[in-house]
């Protein structure tokens, strides 16, 4: 039902969120790194667990146990991978981009940023990321999407690759959450619109998710909505599992906000 409200009422919840919007910019005391430098360093051996190369229109899953890391790397060519998680533990804990942007009062996710859980909790660290370029509002390819981008092409699109994901896992269509797309150069104008910035890529792009609980993970390697290229031909994506190094006690995603402040002692309680 649709309550109205009054002008007055509008701008006194106005007043709120803006008060609320101040206090928590306030406590940033931190300013974010520049982006991780290219070329991406190799990763010592005896950290990597596997290994695995999604081909182009494809997906693959794995189980993150916390404190392991995906790298995610465009090496051999321009790619948007969307991905989605669950808690291991109780599936009905998963990926909540709508609080993941809400709390941290920003859409640009990039290295010190933390993506949260429907339940408030960090579910990932990003700790490396060249690009600075990921969408978390627009959502993946769907056969629609592609049917209007690639008219008479057989392709492949994220949202049956994650039904495919999820079904695998033991999971349903309903469960499967907002789509986190990176490499994905979106912005937003005045008027709300989405558009596709002409800067894709810096070439060889990488990004790097700490898992800071187990987690389920799909990632989906099919072009974005928006990817202007009018041939439907994503590269392959390779995606490294690997042991990542403990976390300081002043890492930068654990305390770069209060939000994230809150989000990780909340992990504490679940985990203790």
């Amino acid at each position: 039902m649709h309550v109205r409200r009054s002008a007055e009422e509008i701008a006194a919840n106005r007043q709120r969120y803006e008060e609320h919007q101040r206090k928590g910019l306030e406590f940033a005391p931190k300013a974010l790194p520049v982006p991780s430098p290219l070329p991406a360093p190799a990763i010592e051996a005896g950290r990597v667990i596997h290994q695995e190369t999604i081909p182009g229109g494809w997906y693959w899953s794995t189980l993150l146990k916390r404190g392991e890391a995906l790298r995610i790397d465009q090496q051999e060519g321009l790619s948007t991978v969307a991905l989605i998680a669950w808690n291991a533990a109780d599936t009905s804990e998963r990926l909540n981009l709508v609080d993941t942007v809400k709390v941290q009062w920003t859409t640009a996710l990039g290295k010190g940023r933390v993506i949260f859980s429907d339940m408030g909790r960090a579910m990932f660290s990003m700790i490396e990321d060249s690009s600075g370029a990921h969408d978390c509002l627009m959502g993946g390819s769907t056969a629609a999407s592609n049917a209007a981008r690639y008219p008479g092409a057989n392709t492949r699109n994220t949202r049956d690759n994650f039904i495919l994901a999820a079904g695998k896992l033991g999971l349903d269509r309903r469960d499967i959450p907002g789509v986190l797309n990176l490499f994905a150069p979106v912005q937003i104008d005045d008027a709300g619109g989405f558009h596709w910035q002409g800067k894709a890529s810096n070439g060889g792009d990488y990004a790097e998710l700490r898992a800071e609980m187990d987690l389920l993970v799909g990632l989906s390697n099919c072009p974005h909505p928006l990817d202007p290229n009018p041939v439907h031909a994503p590269a392959p994506v390779t995606v490294t599992r690997f042991r990542a190094a403990a976390p300081a006690a002043d890492d930068l995603a654990r305390t770069a906000t209060a939000e994230a402040v809150r989000g990780f002692e909340n992990n504490a309680m679940m985990q203790a």
